[in-house]
């Protein structure tokens, strides 16, 4: 618990990457057991995002449906959603660059080390390994980035109802809006199958760095 206690503080305070890497190595958290770390964070991260998006798509849904009550309250509501939303997406985003910069740091470290290895067969067999790791993550970072490509339309989307609403608070201002339904669903779809290839990517990724 000391040890994680202090590891959040060295977080804030150390700003190089490589000095911040070499006192976790000190405190016993090395590259591989971070990156295992920071990609289960990046998984939660991406299947909370997924559902709040999927809730935000609902309150969209139910602002068009109107019929009746105080169109603020449905602005205020589907404001909320669509902050919410980019609040998740914002953590989605900071926790792939910090799988991408450990991924760096690791696979760097990994290389320069092989070449300390007097035995070939081990160098060979940790290169096999080095190169295998390398593939697995190629598919696991292309397919999040790809999931986070998916946001911006989104959230874009989004921003512009809540945007047209706030100034038009009124019958014929949802019946306008109407006509965006289907392709804000379409977004969010594409974006939900992307987010959930992206996760199953993630859960492979960890199975297999936690067997080896």
């Amino acid at each position: 618990m000391r040890k994680t206690v202090i590891a959040i503080g060295l977080i804030a305070l150390l700003g190089c990457s490589s000095a911040y890497y070499g006192t976790m190595e000190q405190l016993g958290y090395h590259k591989r057991d971070l990156m295992v770390n920071r990609v289960e964070s990046a998984r939660d991260a991406q299947e909370e995002a997924k559902e709040e998006f999927e809730s935000a798509l609902e309150k969209f849904s139910s602002v068009l449906q109107f019929d009746g009550g105080k169109l603020e309250d449905k602005y205020d509501q589907l404001k909320s959603a669509y902050d919410r939303s980019n609040a998740r997406a914002e953590t989605v985003r900071d926790r792939i660059e910090s799988v991408e910069d450990v991924a760096e740091a690791l696979f760097e470290e990994w290389e320069e080390e092989l070449n300390e290895y007097a035995n070939a067969s081990l160098r060979r067999s940790s290169a096999r390994k080095l190169r295998h790791t390398k593939r697995q993550y190629s598919q696991l970072i292309n397919a999040m980035r790809r999931a986070e490509s998916k946001m911006d339309p989104v959230l874009t989307a989004f921003h512009d109802q809540v945007l047209y609403l706030k100034h038009n608070l009124n019958a014929k201002a949802i019946a306008s809006l109407q006509t965006e339904l289907g392709s804000v669903e379409a977004e969010v779809a594409s974006l939900i199958r992307d987010m959930e290839a992206s996760i199953k990517e993630a859960d492979a990724f960890i199975g297999a760095m936690e067997k080896e």
